[in-house]
């Protein structure tokens, strides 16, 4: 096994863990706790709207991280 496929192993199963913990810990909290169906696709619209700004929070460090990388390398 390659270096890239070690790297895109290891990525594919954090990615796996990340949404199954979004889901498990996030997701179906919000929505169980509402009874009405327009309150619960509300719920989960706006715990994919955290999903969102958790992930651009994540993409921004990341960027800053490899800016200092490249620029100090």
């Amino acid at each position: 096994m390659s270096r890239l496929q070690v790297t895109y192993l290891v990525a594919g199963v954090c990615g796996i863990g990340a949404m199954a913990t979004f889901v498990g810990l996030i997701l179906v909290p919000a929505v169980t706790a509402y009874r009405r169906p327009w309150q619960r696709v509300a719920a989960a619209v706006l715990s994919f709207y955290v999903l969102a700004a958790m992930l651009g929070v994540g993409v921004g460090a990341s960027y800053g991280i490899y800016q200092l990388w490249v620029s100090y390398g």
